[in-house]
């Protein structure tokens, strides 16, 4: 195979049928130390009193930093092909992707 084939045929991925299906995350945390970001996906629901984690993600800063850049250019893809992405109003507390404003989560 030569060098120009080899860019063509670009990463090969497998993605097996039951992460396929995913999961559905309304609510995330992100913590951090010196030598990594957690990032915990949650499931909250109303009249439930606990998020319960479905995924937990651990990146290196770098890669931290990479995912932060690659969301930003597909979010701005995204409201040039569909529009602005509208927002509700932030409520001051702990920053997290609650999706019912309560600023609370549990472990």
């Amino acid at each position: 195979m030569n060098e120009n084939e080899q860019k063509q045929q670009g990463l090969q991925i497998e993605l097996t049928p039951d992460k396929a299906q995913g999961e559905y995350a309304n609510f995330a945390i992100i913590t951090h130390s010196s030598s990594e970001f957690i990032v915990d996906f949650a499931r909250m629901l109303p009249g439930l009193p606990k998020a319960q984690v479905r995924s937990r993600v651990i990146l290196a800063p770098e890669h931290a930093k990479r995912l932060l850049s690659a969301l930003q250019e597909n979010i701005m893809r995204y409201e040039r092909q569909f529009g602005p992405i509208k927002m509700p109003e932030q409520q001051q507390g702990p920053r997290t992707i609650a999706p019912f404003g309560t600023g609370k989560g549990e472990a």
